[in-house]
């Protein structure tokens, strides 16, 4: 049964078989083991000539033949791209099966640096003995192509769920991207000119390696009918290039770049940096978070979970594990269940809290800078600065961080710590004291911050004050600094600045409320506040469920020396109901700019790549169109406010990519983003699905999907419910991690073409032996051979060669008809198979086989 799984394997081969020999073979289960070896009883299977069968895959139990497999492997609960195995008798049993773990295998393992220094080889080196390490257990299975790994999770880098360690990372292939967004409009207004505009930016870029090469664009084009006032302007606004350095988990970037801090303000520069990069870490490792440490004594299930809520559950193998992989959010006490498989548990608490600006015990995160600043417009200005600044994790509790930032007239420098209060949740506190010289004077200051987060669980809410920062009167920062010396901004003038903000579930009334709010005061000019107040209700009314009542509330104001107070107050009311499968209905309240306004507006989607929006108010009336189309997305909509204005705007968001492997147009995501192209082994118009709606190969057999994030495991799959007739997947899913902006490249496999019953024929006149495989000239799969040399083929081509193989030989090739019957193929194909001269004219159907022959007589029910 463990290799015949394999024969019926539909992501092997594709065939139809008689019933009653399906039945047939199911019945080997019951057969007789002798010196390792399964021996078959033929005579149950329901066929004419027993003597013409190849069985020799299947004559040993848990035994594979020698040889080469294409095989997924499993690590644990994780899958890993499919790859050629090999699989090798081991030294001490020659007659043995072993699979064979190559170096590039064991790389991709993601191993910790301490164990990969005690790994033993065998065959040469070529092969890992998994006896090196302990507890490792190493499985294959031809019945679905995949090889099993379990390995303790002590010796793996940190796991989470659809991340990969730096070993697994793909840089991709090299290539050519553009990438843009275009917008173009036209305004009609009452007793005025047409005014035409088209806007747009995108990214050029190339891959080498691991190297990204960037070029951003941004343009504008108006056209108002008079030529005084024509405006035609594309810049190029950003030149850079940057890669991945996964032994450090930073990210070097040379170019025009902006300067990326977690204590200075931001500004651009032209130069280099290099950076930890908390995206390369996994996802819940991107903050502090607690570790759980423990071990196993058996396959066991470790559940963590707070106040009776499960907030982490996985399988272990047997050993010692360690859990780096839960959410820097999470805070307060953690109780952590290992359930064993005989039936013990164990328990015990971690204590733990989410902490603003803090890093994970024993870990220094790191950016650092230097070039010269510059404008977009206007170039380089000022001297060569250079910053530098880290975090350091120095127990469960505390960590220190700070930095520096200095130019020939410039210096800042920061320290600060922060603690985990556990139920009271965290706070840091930071100083940076600055000076300048500025205008033949000197400035010097100092600013101080406060930051606090505390996530409460039993309440369901969540507060975050990331907030206070008071600033002396002559403190600069250096964006603050370069404003004033080059670009006769107003010299500073930053006193206070309050944010808070504040989250609440009431999950039984169905009602949410987010609420935030920042105060900016100055040492010299008036006081700029914002709040904004969200308040969510979600109901249902008789049958009609998920009805939803949503108010905003808001104020922004403003005020400035030249122009005064500036304010802006406003208030949005909402009801939304569902409407048919798909369809809401919303309609609104409003009071805006003093005024008062009443809309309606109807959304549904026509299909899965298509939506449409319209509306109706006291005053206007609107429509909108959205499409994802295969090489581009497209959004068309027209407007008209009575007595205004009517306008019609359509936009377009795509790309191109172009690789020696092929090129496509598609929808793009992010601007010179990571993507992924699939080869459908040019067959066109396959659906390949990402994350989102499917994307149809063109007509090369090329498709791009740019739903793609950096880092992450990806997935792209055959969508083989909607596949063309004519075209059957025998590889539907690949998966891989690709490293930012990388151009992935998989193949999936795809057959193309007719199927149809065939009858296959020797020169002798005999059949192939039943099991015998069918492949195509592209080495795919189109068959098994059933009875008397019957086979159901697909992927028939006129004119076609295919090759017939049994006992591990290309024995006989077969040549399709030029011209397929009229008939569409509803009839059976006689098909005669010449002999391969490397077969040397043996017509022998039947090699070693593994089978033996008992008279039914002797044979016991």
């Amino acid at each position: 049964m463990f290799g015949l799984s394999f024969l019926l394997n539909p992501y092997a081969v594709k065939t139809i078989l008689r019933p009653g020999v399906l039945g047939g073979l199911m019945s080997i289960s019951g057969t007789v083991f002798s010196a390792g070896e399964v021996q078959f009883n033929t005579d149950i299977l329901d066929l004419n000539d027993r003597s013409n069968i190849d069985l020799s895959q299947f004559s040993r139990s848990g035994f594979i033949l020698p040889g080469t497999y294409p095989m997924v492997v499993q690590v644990n609960t994780q899958p890993l791209p499919e790859q050629p195995i090999g699989f090798f008798p081991p030294e001490d049993d020659p007659k043995g099966s072993q699979a064979c773990l190559s170096q590039d295998l064991v790389a991709q393992l993601g191993l910790k640096q301490d164990q990969i220094a005690t790994l033993v080889w065998w065959k040469g080196g070529e092969c890992l003995d998994i006896r090196s390490l302990a507890g490792m257990d190493v499985t294959g299975d031809l019945s679905t192509s995949t090889l099993y790994v379990s390995l303790p999770q002590a010796y793996l880098e940190y796991n989470a769920p659809n991340w990969d360690p730096p070993s697994r990372w793909d840089e991709g292939v090299s290539g050519l991207l553009i990438d843009y967004n275009l917008t173009g409009q036209s305004i009609q207004q009452q007793n005025q000119a047409t005014r035409n505009d088209i806007t747009g930016n995108g990214t050029v870029g190339f891959n080498n390696g691991p190297w990204r090469v960037r070029a951003d664009w941004q343009g504008r084009i108006d056209d108002d009918k008079d030529a005084v006032n024509r405006n035609q302007k594309i810049e190029w606004s950003r030149f850079y290039a940057y890669r991945a350095l996964p032994s450090i988990q930073s990210r070097l970037t040379l170019g025009e770049s902006y300067l990326y801090s977690d204590i200075f303000d931001s500004f651009r520069f032209t130069g280099a940096s290099l950076n930890s990069d908390d995206s390369q870490l996994p996802p819940n490792l991107r903050g502090y978070a607690p570790e759980v440490v423990g071990v196993a004594n058996t396959n066991a299930k470790v559940v963590i979970s707070q106040k009776g809520r499960v907030l982490y559950e996985a399988l272990v193998a047997a050993g010692p594990f360690r859990i780096q992989d839960l959410n820097d959010a999470v805070t307060g006490s953690l109780d952590v269940r290992v359930e064993e498989q005989d039936g013990s548990v164990k328990t015990f608490t971690v204590e733990s809290a989410s902490i603003p600006y803090l890093t994970r015990p024993g870990t220094v995160r790191y950016k650092t800078a230097v070039g010269r600043p510059s404008d977009l417009h206007s170039g380089g200005h000022g001297n060569v600065f250079g910053t530098g600044e880290f975090s350091w994790g120095i127990s469960n509790g505390w960590s220190l961080y700070g930095g520096a930032i200095t130019d020939n007239n410039y210096k800042a420098f920061t320290v600060g710590v922060g603690r985990d209060l556990l139920a009271f949740g965290a706070v840091s506190f930071d100083a940076t004291r600055a000076s300048t010289s500025l205008d033949d004077k000197t400035l010097s200051g100092a600013s101080y911050r406060l930051s606090y987060s505390k996530n409460f669980e039993e309440y369901d809410s969540q507060v975050t004050f990331a907030g206070y920062r008071f600033s002396e009167k002559n403190y600069l920062s250096m964006s603050e600094y370069l404003d004033a010396r080059y670009y006769a901004d107003e010299v500073g003038g930053s006193k206070a600045l309050y944010t808070a903000t504040f989250n609440k579930q009431f999950r039984d009334a169905g009602v949410s409320v987010y609420l935030n709010y920042s105060n900016q005061s100055y040492w010299d000019r008036p006081v700029s506040e914002r709040w904004t107040l969200s308040l969510a209700r979600y109901f249902s009314i008789g049958t009609v469920k998920n009805m939803s009542l949503a108010m905003n509330l808001y104020r922004n104001q403003e005020r400035d020396q030249r122009s005064g107070a500036q304010s802006n107050t406003g208030m949005y009311l909402s009801v939304s109901l569902p409407m048919g499968r798909s369809g809401t209905l919303t309609t609104s309240a409003s009071r805006m700019s003093n005024r008062n306004g009443y809309s309606a507006r109807f959304s549904d989607r026509l299909s899965e790549r298509s939506s449409y929006q319209l509306s109706a108010s006291d005053r206007s009336v609107s429509g909108s169109l959205s499409h994802l189309g295969d090489q581009a997305s497209l959004d068309i909509s027209a407007s008209a406010q009575e007595h205004d204005y009517t306008s019609l705007s359509l936009s377009a968001r795509g790309g191109g990519t172009l690789t020696a492997q092929g090129a496509a147009l598609h929808r793009s995501s992010g601007m010179g983003g990571t993507r992924l192209m699939v080869d459908t082994a040019g067959v066109p118009d396959v659906p390949i699905r990402g994350y989102g709606a499917a994307t149809r190969s063109n007509s090369f057999g090329k498709a791009v999907i740019s739903d793609v994030s950096s880092y992450y495991r990806t997935a792209a799959s055959v969508d083989l419910e909607n596949l063309p007739a004519n075209a059957e997947a025998t590889q539907s899913v690949t998966q891989l991690t690709l490293t930012e902006g990388a151009i992935g490249y998989r193949s999936l496999d795809v057959i193309s073409g007719l199927k149809a019953m065939a009858v296959l024929r020797l020169p002798d006149g005999s059949a192939p032996p039943f099991g015998a495989t069918v492949k195509n000239e592209k080495q795919q799969d189109t068959g098994i051979v059933n009875e008397d040399g019957s086979v159901y083929l697909s992927g028939i081509q006129p004119g076609e060669a295919m090759i017939v193989s049994w006992g591990g030989i290309e024995r006989c090739t077969l040549i399709l008809p030029a011209r397929l019957p009229a008939d569409g193929l509803t009839s059976s194909l006689n098909l005669p198979c010449h002999i391969n001269s490397a077969d040397n004219g043996s017509t022998d159907p039947a090699p070693s086989t593994g089978v033996t022959h008992h008279d039914k007589e002797n044979t016991p029910s």
